[in-house]
């Protein structure tokens, strides 16, 4: 009787755990409006309770915010005055401020400003264009990004200027005041003149602090990227390095102990593959790729050790993507941070353009590959695929909300679908015909 009861709660266990696995689908579908689809440019999904927001570039390439109350399929337009060309590089961006004013940057990539803020509380009919932040260092703006503070802050950062010549600048604003105003004296990091960084972050981590990983690059070339840097902060403000030693700023490529790995240009190292995890007592694990000893493309992961970094290799590939030019290109490989389950395995996914995307399980304490292991189970239901188009080449576009709903049992993607990118270059026609731009609704 007992071992009969036993395996009924073992059945009742495993078939649990698969159906919370198995615990998302979608209940809706809304059609918001018909999109350029001739090249990849990222779109922006914000809600705030009770209105939702979709920034996007219309068939005609116009940016356009629709908005909608989340009891209602209406939408509502407005169209701002900005086309996106053949740039991957100009998403767009939104956020909403303590004063429910929406603010919205975008199509940027060397630009002057382009950014858009409401005069009504979250009312997209009274967009107004500002022509400044604080009025200086504006002119060559690149990857604009909203984000809260320590304090609830309300932050706006880019790059001013170039690739292989720019440095990061942060601003705050007071909502009271309705004016933006330096959050550093200077520069967070600069490149001199010679370099640019290319930051992921700063990202809030488990241990409370915010950290960055960058890696600095020479020209336009994606090829001249290198040394893989890393630095934290408790308030955004004052800036220390993996030793807890306090930085001047701006941090440059000479700040003391921010290399984690000096990888030289041409050594298989590019800008948006370097990823920050956390391992189990939530210290820093650096993530990205470089060519090995015989000149193969491996994963590498780093992690602090005593008095320097400790390197695991996380693949053994046969294989070597040579990229380099101008301009977006489509990435051969993937890599994400480890993941920490809370039993302490260790985990790791990358995608390979010949071997597909994998997930591994790592030794917990070297970071080693021990085996590769299936990817969590998803409900079939929550496919967003196929393509439907059947123009050659065309592939499915996402964005996540940015936003947040009052009904934790749902959440929010935006999908539509486009080309890839072509290095920023115009393509010759014929060009695919405008695809839909769908808000699914999926519940937990």
């Amino acid at each position: 009787m007992w071992r009969s009861t036993r395996l009924l709660l073992l059945i009742f266990l495993v078939f649990g755990a698969a159906q919370s696995v198995l615990s998302e689908e979608i209940v809706s579908k809304l059609e918001v409006d018909s999109v350029w689809s001739g090249h990849r440019v990222g779109f922006s999904l914000l809600t705030h309770a009770p209105y939702q927001f979709a920034a996007y570039y219309d068939a005609s390439r116009k940016m356009v915010v629709a908005s909608r109350k989340l009891d209602d399929d209406a939408w509502t337009y407005k169209t701002l005055p900005e086309s996106v060309v053949w740039d991957s590089h100009n998403y767009i961006t939104m956020a909403v401020d303590d004063e429910k004013r929406l603010h919205l940057s975008g199509n940027l990539h060397v630009n002057p400003l382009v950014y858009f803020r409401t005069r009504d509380p979250l009312d997209i009919q009274s967009f107004e264009r500002m022509d400044s932040l604080v009025g200086i260092e504006e002119d060559r703006m690149t990857y604009p990004r909203f984000f809260r503070g320590p304090s609830n802050e309300f932050i706006y950062t880019y790059r001013d200027g170039s690739s292989g010549s720019g440095n990061q600048i942060y601003v705050v604003y007071d909502a009271k005041r309705n004016a933006w105003e330096r959050l550093l004296d200077q520069p967070l990091t600069d490149g001199q003149g010679k370099m640019n960084a290319y930051i992921d972050g700063p990202r809030l981590g488990p241990d409370g602090r915010y950290h960055c990983v960058w890696v600095w690059r020479d020209t336009f070339d994606c090829a001249t990227n290198h040394h893989v840097s890393y630095m934290r902060s408790r308030d955004l403000r004052h800036w220390e390095n993996i030793r807890g030693d306090a930085l001047e700023l701006p941090v440059t490529i000479e700040s003391p102990w921010t290399v984690v790995d000096p990888v030289p240009p041409g050594g298989g190292l590019i800008n948006g593959n370097a990823k920050l995890g956390f391992d189990a007592d939530d210290k820093p694990v650096v993530t990205y790729h470089k060519y090995d000893e015989s000149g193969k493309s491996q994963v590498y992961n780093a992690q602090w050790m005593d008095e320097g970094w400790d390197f695991s290799q996380s693949t053994n590939w046969d294989s070597r993507w040579e990229f380099g030019g101008g301009g977006s290109i489509e990435f051969k490989v993937w890599v994400q941070p480890i993941h920490v389950s809370k039993t302490g395995e260790v985990t790791q996914e990358w995608s390979h353009w010949e071997l597909g995307r994998q997930r591994w399980r790592l030794n917990p304490q070297t970071f080693a590959p021990e085996k590769q292991v299936p990817r969590p189970a998803k409900s079939s239901s929550l496919s967003l695929g196929p393509v439907q188009s059947d123009f050659p080449g065309m592939q499915i576009r996402t964005a996540s909300d940015s936003g947040r709903s009052e009904d934790s049992s749902r959440r929010y993607v935006l999908r539509w679908e486009t080309l890839g990118p072509h290095r920023d270059r115009p393509r010759e026609k014929p060009w695919p015909e405008p695809s839909k731009l769908v808000l699914y609704t999926i519940t937990r």
